[in-house]
C-alpha cells in the first residue's frame, strides 16, 4: 500500500479517537451517592431528582467532519464511516439527556429489546424471557450446591492486582478502592476502580477477572499498541455490544458465570422494555426489589435503565441489552469461525475495540501491515485447546433436534420422585 494511503487512514483514526475521548457516556451520565441517598430515604415515593452537565458536541461533530472530508470510496474508508456515525450518534445521545429524544439516539446506537437478531426471529426480550423461565425452574435446587463465600472490595482490590499484574506486566492497571461508583466495577486502561461499600461473591471476583481485566483491559491495551489504527483503542458505543458481549462470553467459557449473574442480565433487559413501554422509575425499582429484596441494589439496577433518559418512563437508556445480544452473536461467530475453517480471524477479536461486523476490513488490515497482532490475550484465548474443542461441540449440539430430546427425558423422568441428597 502506498505511503500517502497510509497516512491518510491514520489520520482518519486519529481523528476519530480524540472525537471517542470527547464522548464519554457513562461518564456523563453519572449519578451521584446523593441521588440515591434521597430516593431511599423519601422510602422510594418521589422520583430521583437528576440534573446532567451541560454537553458540547461541537469539539466532536467538528472532528467526525474533518475525519470525513478525508474518507474516499473503499470497505476500509466504510468502516472509517461506521466508527464516525457511531461518535456522532453518541454526541447527539448526550445532547438530548433528560429528554425523549434520549431514547431514540440509545435505540440507534445499542438497539432495543425487541430488535430481531441475525436469526430473523429471537430478540434480545425473548432471550432474556426464555433465561427467565429456566431460571425459575431452578429456583428449588438444593442450595447446598450453590454455596458461595463473600469478599470484601479490600479483597477483591487484593485479588485483582495479582492478576492483573500476571496478565499485563509493566502495563497492569492500578486498582482503586473509592467511595463512590455508578457501578460496583469499572475498568479502564489505566485503572480498575472498586466501590468501598460493596461485597462480591468468589463467582464475582472471577468475573470481575476475566470480564473486565481478561477483556477490557486487554483490548484496551492492545489497541493502544496499534500504531497506525489508534482508533481501535478507544471504547465507544459503535462497538460496545462486541466488547460487552466478548466480555460475558468470557465469563461461561472460564465457569465464571453463575445463576445470580445471568439473572441480573436478564432482569436488566425485561426492566429496559418496562421502562419502554411507559413504566416510571419508582415501577421499576420495585419490580427489582421483587427480585433481589435489596433496596440498594434495586436503586443500582433501576439507575441503569433510566440514567440519561425520562424517569417518568417511556424514553430509558437501551446499553444494557447489549449484554445478552452481543454474548448470542460473539458465541455465534465464534461457532461460525470454527465450522468454516476461519479460526485465522480469532486473534483479531483481541486486537482492539471493534465490532463483529468489522472483521473483513480488518483482515484486510492485517494483510496491509496495519493491524498488528495482539499483544495481550486472555489465558482461554491464548491457549485455544479447550476453546476450540468447546466450540465444534457446540456447532454439532446445535444440529440435534433438542425439543425432542427434551421430551423424551421429561417422560422418561415424571415417575421419578425428587431426590434430596447431601453435598
Amino acid at each position: 500500500m502506498a505511503e500517502p494511503v497510509k497516512n491518510r487512514i491514520s489520520r482518519i483514526c486519529e481523528l476519530l479517537q480524540d472525537a471517542a475521548g470527547k464522548t464519554k457516556v457513562l461518564t456523563h451520565l453519572r449519578w451521584s451517592g446523593r441521588i440515591r441517598d434521597n430516593f431511599l430515604s423519601s422510602a422510594a415515593l418521589e422520583l430521583p431528582v437528576v440534573e446532567y452537565p451541560a454537553y458540547d458536541a461541537g469539539p466532536v461533530l467538528e472532528r467526525v467532519a474533518e475525519a470525513r472530508r478525508l474518507m474516499q470510496h473503499s470497505p476500509i474508508d466504510d468502516w472509517l464511516e461506521r466508527q464516525a456515525l457511531a461518535l456522532e450518534r453518541s454526541a447527539r445521545m448526550l445532547l438530548a439527556c433528560g429528554t425523549p429524544e434520549f431514547f431514540d439516539w440509545s435505540r440507534s446506537i445499542y438497539g432495543a429489546p425487541g430488535d430481531v437478531l441475525l436469526d430473523g426471529v429471537s430478540t434480545a426480550l425473548t432471550l432474556a424471557g426464555d433465561f427467565d423461565d429456566a431460571l425459575q425452574q431452578l429456583d428449588g435446587f438444593n442450595d447446598k450446591h450453590l454455596a458461595q463465600v463473600d469478599y470484601t472490595s479490600a479483597e477483591l482490590a487484593e485479588r485483582l492486582e495479582h492478576a492483573v499484574a500476571k496478565m499485563f506486566a509493566e502495563d497492569a492497571p492500578e486498582i482503586l478502592v473509592v467511595d463512590e461508583l455508578s457501578a460496583n466495577a469499572l475498568a479502564g486502561r489505566v485503572r480498575i476502580k472498586i466501590r468501598q461499600d460493596a461485597t462480591f461473591s468468589d463467582k464475582d471476583i472471577e468475573q470481575l477477572i476475566h470480564h473486565e481485566a481478561g477483556i477490557h483491559v486487554a483490548t484496551s491495551l492492545n489497541g493502544m499498541y496499534q500504531q497506525h489504527l489508534p482508533i481501535l483503542g478507544s471504547s465507544h458505543p459503535g462497538t460496545t455490544r462486541t466488547q460487552e458481549g466478548l466480555a460475558v462470553f468470557a465469563e461461561f467459557i472460564t465457569g465464571s458465570m453463575d445463576l445470580d449473574r445471568l439473572r441480573r442480565l436478564s432482569d436488566r433487559t425485561i426492566a429496559i422494555q418496562m421502562a419502554a413501554d411507559g413504566a416510571d422509575f419508582i415501577e421499576v425499582y420495585h419490580y427489582f426489589m421483587e427480585r433481589t429484596g435489596s433496596a440498594q441494589q434495586s436503586f443500582e439496577n433501576a439507575r441503569r435503565v433510566f440514567r440519561g433518559g425520562v424517569l417518568t418512563g417511556g424514553a430509558p437508556f437501551t446499553k444494557d441489552i447489549v449484554y445478552l445480544d452481543g454474548l448470542i452473536r460473539v458465541h455465534n461467530f465464534l461457532r461460525a469461525l470454527v465450522a468454516n475453517g476461519r479460526t485465522d480471524c480469532m486473534l483479531l477479536l483481541f486486537c482492539g475495540k471493534l465490532d463483529l461486523e468489522d472483521m473483513p476490513v480488518l483482515c484486510e488490515l492485517s494483510q496491509m501491515g496495519l493491524c498488528c497482532s495482539p499483544r495481550y490475550l486472555p489465558s482461554w484465548a491464548s491457549d485455544m485447546r479447550f476453546l476450540l474443542s468447546y466450540l465444534a461441540y457446540s456447532g454439532f449440539l446445535n444440529t440435534i433436534n433438542f425439543k425432542k430430546v427434551s421430551s423424551h427425558y421429561e417422560n422418561l423422568l415424571r415417575s421419578a420422585p425428587l431426590v434430596e441428597m447431601g453435598g
